[in-house]
C-alpha cells in the first residue's frame, strides 16, 4: 500500500510517488530481448542510467475521456493488478501512465490499428506539443491496454540507494507492437538499444553500463524464459510481487535485501534471483557472484 503523507512528519522520507513503466520485450533468434533507454547526464533521476520507459502518474492519466480510451474494463485491470487498497479508476490510470510514458520516450504506440501512418501523425502532435489526451482525442485513439501484463511493483525505501526521489512504480510488461520502431525523445533519453537479458546484466557487470536494481532484477527475472509468450503467460497466472528492498548498513557496505532474505520482514520470496545484493563502488552484485542472477 502507497504510505499515507498524513504521516510523514518533519525530517521523514517523503512519501512515494505513484509511477508506472512498460518492460518492452520483442523476440531475438534464441532469446527475449527488452528495451533499454539510457538517460541524459543532466536528468534528475537515474542520470546516465538504462531504464525502461516510465515516469510518475500524471494527474491527466485519471481523466474520464482518457480512461474511456482503453480497450478494458478498468474493473478488468484492477483485479490484474492485484491491489485491492486502490480502485478501479486508479488502476486503470496506472495502465494509462505506462502507455503514456513508453510513447512519449519511445514513439511506441500501443493502440489498436496503430499503422506506420498513424504512428507518425502521433508522434509529430508530441512533438508539436500537444497533449495525452489531445492527441488522443484528435487521432481517435484506442489504446491497447489488453495487450500489457503487470509485472512488479517496486517500493523505493525511505533510504534509497541511487536516487533521492522515492516511487511506488508498477512494471508491465508488453511486446513491442509489429512494425514499429522505437526513437527516442531526444529530450528523455539519449540512445535506446535492445538487449537480451543475460546481455545487459553482463554489460552491467562489466561496468559498460549503469542500472538500478528494479531494472537488474528484473532482467535477471525476464532471462529466465524462452520468449515473449512464456513471459506474458507467467505473469498472466500470478499476482504481480510487491518489492520493498530493506537496506542494511554493515561494516563492509551496504546489503539491499529482497522478500525471502533472512534480514527481510517478508519471508516469501517475490522473485527469483538473488535475495541480497551487495552495493559498492555504486554497484550492486550478488554475494556469490555472477551466475548468482539465474539460481
Amino acid at each position: 500500500m502507497t504510505e499515507d503523507p498524513r504521516t510523514t512528519g518533519p525530517g521523514d522520507a517523503p512519501p512515494p510517488r505513484p509511477a508506472a513503466s512498460l518492460v518492452l520485450l520483442r523476440d531475438a533468434r534464441d532469446r527475449i530481448e527488452v528495451l533499454l533507454l539510457e538517460r541524459s547526464v543532466d536528468d534528475t533521476v537515474l542520470a546516465g542510467a538504462h531504464v525502461f520507459p516510465g515516469g510518475k502518474l500524471d494527474r491527466e492519466d485519471a481523466d474520464d475521456d482518457v480512461i474511456a480510451r482503453l480497450d478494458a474494463d478498468p474493473a478488468v485491470l484492477h483485479a490484474m493488478l492485484g491491489e485491492p487498497e486502490l480502485d478501479a479508476r486508479e488502476a486503470a490510470a496506472l495502465h494509462v501512465a505506462a502507455l503514456r510514458e513508453a510513447f512519449e520516450e519511445t514513439g511506441v504506440l500501443m493502440a489498436r490499428g496503430a499503422d506506420a501512418a498513424m504512428v507518425a501523425k502521433a508522434r509529430a502532435l508530441h512533438r508539436e506539443g500537444h497533449g495525452w489526451g489531445e492527441l488522443m482525442a484528435a487521432l481517435d485513439l484506442r489504446l491497447d491496454a489488453s495487450l500489457m501484463r503487470p509485472w512488479s511493483r517496486w517500493v523505493t525505501p525511505k533510504v534509497p540507494t541511487m536516487m533521492r526521489k522515492r516511487f511506488d512504480t508498477r512494471f508491465f510488461i508488453a511486446r513491442l507492437p509489429e512494425g514499429q520502431v522505437p526513437e527516442p525523445d531526444p529530450r528523455e533519453a539519449v540512445a535506446a538499444r535492445w538487449m537480451g537479458a543475460r546481455e545487459a546484466l553482463e554489460r552491467y557487470g562489466s561496468g559498460e553500463i549503469d542500472m538500478a536494481a528494479p531494472q537488474i532484477m528484473t532482467l535477471a527475472h525476464l532471462s529466465r524464459f524462452a520468449d515473449v509468450n512464456a513471459a506474458m503467460h507467467d505473469a498472466s497466472g500470478r499476482r504481480p510481487p510487491v518489492i520493498r528492498p530493506e537496506p542494511i548498513e554493515t561494516a563492509t557496505g551496504r546489503i539491499i535485501c529482497y522478500p525471502g532474505d533472512p534480514a527481510h520482514p517478508v519471508t516469501e520470496r517475490a522473485m527469483p534471483g538473488p535475495t541480497r545484493l551487495l552495493f559498492e563502488k555504486n554497484r550492486f552484485r550478488p554475494e556469490t557472484g555472477f551466475e548468482a542472477w539465474f539460481d
